[in-house]
């Protein structure tokens, strides 16, 4: 993970800009302001630290020599774009996307949290941080990009770390979160810095002693096999994946194999799978009767959550996978609940707008039922 000493001047002054104002992401474009994404929504108007408004071709060439590498200035010529991540000082880190426009370099970053927060923090139930103790299996976390899937698997890894006695390594493109070794021993490896791709990182970590394993995202079918295989042989493997809901993850393992695999990819996945996390984060809808405390953030998390039991693993293995959310809906003793539940509560309490609850429920009709039910 090499980092540059030393930031450009002017990107110094675009991503201070950024934390002065909150934003989560920065886009820089030759010919254009710079942007800022700010409650969600993109805007360039009076923030723009460049004279006369507007980013140049000279502009990207400072800000590329000040935070690529000479690896990732090659990576860049031959791909076309290249990930890292940097921190501007000890309270800020940021993620970013260099990408070729036509001759020209582009920009976006993304402004990362300088803490690990917590699950309740996130929105999430601590009842969650049980899976830190599972010795093996497969935890996935999935959903839309931007949805803080990257910062609910480092709070669970956070929790390892703090608590158990054992080896974690973690692969990702780039390095989000910086986990320093605490009760646990911590490697972190970046995707073309320390190591080619997912797979191999993968092919090389269950030879490197590890108990548990953070895969960044699952991408393509080497990645999803070898986690899977990871998983099956004693190994702890949380992993990011995009998908709406816990039906379309899971589709999303088994449909990547062949037509020829997909009998024993149904098998081994029904096996290896402990839980599915899947969030969204939306709009949060002003509440005059909170305190402004509680509504320092701009958006709130859904989600759903399914942990496999015997029925499920059931459904799973026989590709019965229709009727997986009326097993979650039924479960909620155990600790699982559909997105329709989590809907249906940030909108009686008034955390989201109806409009907004309609518009990704599974099922609206059932979502009012349960918002009714609620109520009563």
């Amino acid at each position: 993970m090499t980092e540059k000493k030393t930031v450009d001047e002017l990107l110094a002054k675009v991503l201070e800009t950024c934390v002065a104002l909150e934003a989560s992401d920065i886009h820089a474009s030759p010919g254009e302001p710079i942007h800022y994404r700010i409650d969600g929504k993109l805007c360039s108007d009076g923030f723009s630290q460049i004279p006369n408004q507007v980013f140049s071709s000279k502009a990207a060439a400072g800000f590329a020599d000040s935070i690529l590498t000479s690896l990732q200035q090659r990576q860049l010529l031959d791909r076309g774009s290249v990930d890292g991540a940097f921190s501007l000082d000890a309270e800020n880190r940021f993620r970013f996307n260099v990408y070729q426009r036509g001759n020209e370099t582009c920009f976006a970053f993304r402004r990362l949290a300088n803490t690990i927060p917590s699950l309740v923090e996130l929105g999430l139930n601590d009842r969650l941080y049980d899976l830190c103790d599972l010795t093996d299996g497969l935890i996935l976390v999935a959903g839309p990009t931007g949805s803080g899937k990257s910062t609910t698997i480092a709070s669970l890894v956070d929790r390892i770390n703090r608590t158990r006695a054992c080896h974690i390594i973690t692969i990702e493109d780039p390095v989000e979160f910086v986990h320093r070794s605490n009760k646990a021993l911590v490697n972190q490896r970046q995707i073309g810095s320390d190591v080619k791709s997912f797979s191999q990182a993968l092919l090389d970590a269950v030879r490197q002693d590890p108990d548990v394993i953070l895969v960044g995202e699952l991408r393509d079918l080497e990645t999803i096999r070898t986690a899977i295989t990871a998983a099956e042989t004693g190994h702890l493997v949380f992993a990011s994946v995009h998908a709406g809901d816990c039906k379309t993850a899971i589709e999303r393992l088994v449909g990547a194999f062949s037509a020829e695999e997909q009998n024993l990819a149904q098998r081994l996945v029904a096996t290896v799978l402990r839980t599915v996390i899947v969030q969204h984060l939306l709009p949060r809808q002003p509440n005059p009767n909170l305190d402004d405390v509680d509504q320092k953030s701009t958006r709130v998390l859904a989600s759903e959550v399914m942990h496999v039991n015997s029925a499920i693993s059931n459904l799973i293995a026989s590709a019965n996978l229709n009727q997986v959310a009326s097993i979650i809906q039924t479960s909620g003793e155990d600790g699982m609940w559909t997105l329709d539940d989590s809907l249906a509560g940030l909108w009686r309490r008034r955390l989201i707008s109806e409009k907004t609850a309609k518009s990704l429920a599974r099922n609206p009709e059932i979502l009012i039922q349960i918002s009714r039910r609620s109520r009563a």
